[in-house]
């Protein structure tokens, strides 16, 4: 099966958050999207459900190669490759992803919640120091950014908990919380959550509150106004589909933003981020 069959023909204007939107300065637009369309390939060849756990890690692999200037197989990791040397950045961050990639490909239970917040190392963390890499901003940063990051991927595990199960046979929901609570990994394939499921999901969500509070003050951190501005409508748009997540049952129930309720939380939420960038910044 070639590369090309894989694709999901899934867009940057389609993923639960802010993909380089145009809140981001033009300049720095085309390297994040030279990152976004390689990592979202490679997403589609790790989700693929009728592709071969090794014709997945072959083509993982020659991406992973491309990108390190071993090949030019994979047309994502040559412009990737070219858009990280125009402006001096470290392949780093991509090759983490791919780990992640790898771990979708052979690993499909996770333990605990450490567990599963080491693969969001791997799968989301690397995402926003690559942002943060393209706008010149410092490493010191990423604790913050790591917890927000790991947020938004437990935020995505939630809401896709079922069609994970059913479409690939990977649970990101921790073995033990599912033990806790009573709940089996056969409930996932349910028309709707039983309580004890819907008690994993709330709790886990419940969890995730946590991150999301310690990382509120992210955005205030940034130098860069409109990346910040960006940070925060995430920020934002994470709380309240967590909170949605903290009280609905995501397997009968819509736990999604339409642009419509994006529109409107970022504009409720536009006027204190102005005044409390203002208030930093004197």
């Amino acid at each position: 099966m070639s590369g090309t069959a894989l694709q999901s023909g899934k867009g940057h204007r389609d993923e639960n958050f802010p993909v380089a939107s145009r809140l981001i300065a033009p300049r720095h637009r085309p390297p994040v999207m030279a990152f976004y369309r390689f990592v979202r390939f490679a997403d589609d060849i790790a989700d693929h459900p009728a592709a071969t756990r090794e014709e997945k890690l072959r083509l993982l692999e020659e991406m992973r190669a491309t990108l390190a200037g071993e090949s030019d197989v994979s047309p994502e990791g040559v412009a990737l490759r070219a858009a990280l040397a125009e402006r001096g950045l470290s392949p780093s961050h991509a090759f983490d992803l791919l780990e992640a990639f790898r771990r979708d490909v052979t690993k499909l239970r996770y333990a605990d919640w450490d567990e599963l917040l080491d693969y969001c190392r791997y799968s989301a963390m690397p995402v926003g120091r690559f942002v943060l890499a393209v706008h010149g901003e410092g490493e010191d940063l990423w604790p913050l950014n790591d917890m927000l990051c790991a947020a938004l991927q437990v935020i995505n595990h939630l809401q896709d908990c079922a069609k994970d199960y059913r479409g690939l046979n990977r649970v990101y929901l921790p073995a033990d919380a599912l033990a806790a609570a009573g709940a089996r990994i056969e409930d996932l394939a349910a028309p709707a959550a039983g309580p004890a499921l819907k008690q994993v999901i709330h709790s886990l969500a419940a969890k995730n509150a946590d991150l999301l509070a310690r990382a509120r003050p992210f955005a205030r951190t940034i130098a860069d106004g409109r990346l910040a501005l960006e940070v925060d409508l995430i920020q934002t748009l994470a709380e309240d589909l967590n909170a949605k997540l903290m009280r609905r049952d995501p397997l009968s129930e819509p736990v999604h933003h339409s642009k419509l309720d994006a529109a409107r939380l970022f504009l409720g939420r536009l006027p204190r981020f102005a005044f409390q960038r203002l208030v930093s910044r004197a």
